[in-house]
Order: structure tokens, then C-alpha cells, then sequence
């Protein structure tokens, strides 16, 4: 998992949102409205749109799809529970996004435009300069016999 922090618009996590959960059966029409986003009530898994208006459209298998205005707020959740976003207005349709994401959310957010392959080769390679510090620093601290 890798932790991301990104401005992005709304509707590009939008995109992010239905690629990583209802892609194969959103309906058209709703793929193509700005205001329809998902949202899921489960313990793991859950999808949640703070709006200031908000009006329930249709539940599709999990999903209830809804309209929202003047969003504040996404947080999502993936069902593993290895990827946890939020999104957090920042101005207009800008927000932030914080959070950790799996190997398969990093993919749904580079087709979403929400990141791009470049910023994940920087992630990773921080982190693995990271690890690679943890490691020698851990090797330095035990006693030798």
C-alpha cells in the first residue's frame, strides 16, 4: 500500500469511484452525469458523499447510486479494506486526496487522471529508499560478537 496526497477534481475521482466499483453496470446515463456518484453502506467497503444536497437515484447490486450538489467530501473504502481515501473540497471542484492505496486502486487512479505513472514511480521509489534507510539503520544498531 502507498500513501497518497494529490489535488485533483471532483470529477476525476468521480471517475476513480465508478472504475473501482461499478464500472461494468453503472448505467449510461449516470456515467455521464457529473452529479451521480456511488456510494455503498458495508462495515468494510463503504463509499460515503458529503453534499450539500443530496437525493437518492437507484440501488443497482450494492451500489445506491446518488445525485449530489456542492460536494465537501468522499470517503471511500475499498471492500479488502487495503485502500482508504478520502477526498476533501478544496475550492470549487479542487480537493485533496489523502489516504493508502493498493497496487489495484493505484491503477484505477492513473486511468482516472486522479495521479499519473510518474508520480507512482516517485512514491515508490521514496519508499523504497525509505526501507532501504530502515534496514541499514536496524543493521548499524545490533551489536556485533
Amino acid at each position: 500500500m502507498v500513501e497518497i496526497e494529490v489535488e485533483t477534481s471532483l470529477e476525476r475521482f468521480r471517475k476513480f469511484l465508478i472504475l473501482s466499483t461499478c464500472r461494468s453496470y453503472i448505467p449510461e446515463s449516470y456515467l455521464r452525469d457529473p452529479e451521480v456518484f456511488p456510494e455503498r453502506e458495508l462495515d468494510r467497503g463503504s463509499i460515503y458523499v458529503e453534499a450539500a444536497d443530496k437525493v437518492t437515484l437507484k440501488k443497482i447490486r450494492d451500489i445506491t447510486f446518488v445525485n449530489a450538489r456542492d460536494v465537501l467530501g468522499i470517503i471511500y473504502e475499498s471492500k479488502s479494506g487495503n485502500t482508504k481515501l478520502k477526498w476533501r473540497q478544496i475550492r470549487g471542484k479542487m480537493g485533496k486526496v489523502t489516504g493508502v492505496a493498493s497496487g489495484n486502486a493505484l491503477t484505477n487512479l492513473i486511468t482516472a487522471k486522479v495521479i499519473t505513472p510518474e508520480y507512482v514511480n516517485k512514491i515508490l521509489k521514496g519508499t523504497k529508499e525509505e526501507e532501504v534507510g530502515r534496514i541499514v539503520n536496524e543493521e548499524e544498531e545490533r551489536p556485533t560478537s
